[in-house]
């Protein structure tokens, strides 16, 4: 029979083949089997885990149980907007809480505290505190100082103190005036935009207004009996003589601002007279002013006529 030769490809094919299949089994002869793997695998877990490491120290619990791990504020309200006024408030509550079974008096018989005022107060903390809050503040201050004093302890009175007014105008005496040695008490009063000067003598009753008389400055009998209705209403018209100097404001005001001023002259002189004077609304101000004109308006209230057409 004659055999078909190969040629030089087939040569080549064939060589091709022998090389790729030794090549194949020397490398699964160098491939470690599954098993083989895990076993290593393991091994090597089970060295790391007998070896210490060397690269992350212990943790100390103890030493992170006592300092922290972040900062904390010395202020329970330090992220609020206003943690100094919340830092009394609480400071407060606390001292109410702690002395709520301590004997009380009357509003009317506590010792009278002069607190700050609101700008005074938000001078004090730094803080824009509002009104309402401030005023809850006030009222627990106010509970505090019913305390009975012979049972105020001292954290109290120390806590009271850092809030009162510089200058405690409650805590001097206020010393009545009275006439000088001539004889002469002077009083002074306001209404609108009046001020008035009054000179209160012993005398025959006259009465000088700026100089001039009374009669040629008020016209109107009403303005001149408001004038002295002090005098009038006690019946010392033709006991005493009466210089008044009264600028500002219109003729109203200027009678009614003398008023005032003569009432707290004579009281100078007749201290006894002041349930008369009190009855007759002599002494008392009448803090009254005009509202002023709003833009738009035709006055304080008045609206611009409306016409549809």
């Amino acid at each position: 029979m004659a055999w078909h030769k190969p040629n030089g490809l087939t040569q080549a094919m064939q060589s091709l083949r022998l090389t790729s299949a030794i090549s194949n089994s020397s490398i699964n002869a160098s491939r470690p089997t599954f098993n083989a793997l895990r076993t290593r695998t393991y091994a090597t877990e089970t060295e790391a885990v007998s070896i210490p490491a060397a690269a992350a120290p212990e943790i100390d619990f103890v030493s992170f149980s006592q300092k922290p791990a972040r900062i904390i504020p010395a202020s329970r309200a330090y992220f609020s907007g206003s943690p100094r006024f919340i830092d009394a408030l609480l400071e407060l509550e606390a001292l109410q809480a702690r002395h709520a079974g301590l004997p009380t008096v009357a509003p009317a018989e506590a010792p009278r505290m002069a607190w700050f005022k609101l700008p005074q107060f938000r001078d004090f903390v730094g803080e824009p505190v509002p009104n309402k809050k401030y005023k809850s503040l006030v009222k627990i201050l106010q509970q505090l100082n019913r305390i009975q004093p012979e049972f105020l302890p001292a954290d109290v009175r120390d806590t009271l103190n850092k809030f009162l007014r510089p200058g405690n105008p409650y805590s001097k005496e206020i010393v009545p005036r009275t006439v000088d040695e001539s004889g002469l008490a002077r009083g002074k009063a306001k209404r609108k935009e009046s001020h008035a000067v009054v000179q209160l003598v012993e005398g025959e009753g006259e009465v000088l207004v700026n100089g001039k008389n009374i009669v040629n400055v008020f016209s109107r009998l009403h303005d001149r009996e408001s004038a002295l209705w002090a005098l009038q209403a006690t019946q010392r018209l033709d006991k005493y003589n009466v210089w008044i100097k009264v600028k500002g404001g219109g003729v109203t005001g200027q009678a009614e601002a003398i008023t005032l001023a003569v009432g707290r002259a004579l009281l100078m002189h007749e201290p006894g007279l002041k349930p008369v004077l009190r009855k007759a609304g002599v002494i008392t101000v009448d803090p009254r002013r005009v509202e002023r004109k709003k833009p738009g308006h035709v006055k304080a209230r008045k609206m611009p006529t409306w016409v549809k057409r």
